[in-house]
């Protein structure tokens, strides 16, 4: 019994700490996009012709390199 007076009064504690954080959240509009995250991703900008010519000078560099170390290793 005496260990009622001690949990009631934390669950009502947790449970008001769970309702402020709600609300909190509430008030600076995290629930406002919910779905924006999901679709963000589908969303990207394709890369601009400078960007892309770097990515595929690079990966052109990368693969002599590569083909070296299979040869060294048959």
């Amino acid at each position: 019994m005496s260990s009622l007076l001690l949990l009631i009064p934390v669950a009502l504690g947790l449970g008001l700490l769970g309702l402020i954080a709600f609300l909190w959240s509430l008030r600076d509009n995290q629930y406002e996009d919910v779905e924006g995250a999901a679709y963000r991703i589908l969303l990207d900008d394709d890369l601009s012709p400078e960007e892309q010519a770097k990515i595929n000078a690079v990966e052109s560099k990368s693969e002599p390199a590569a083909d070296k170390t299979d040869k060294k290793d048959a």
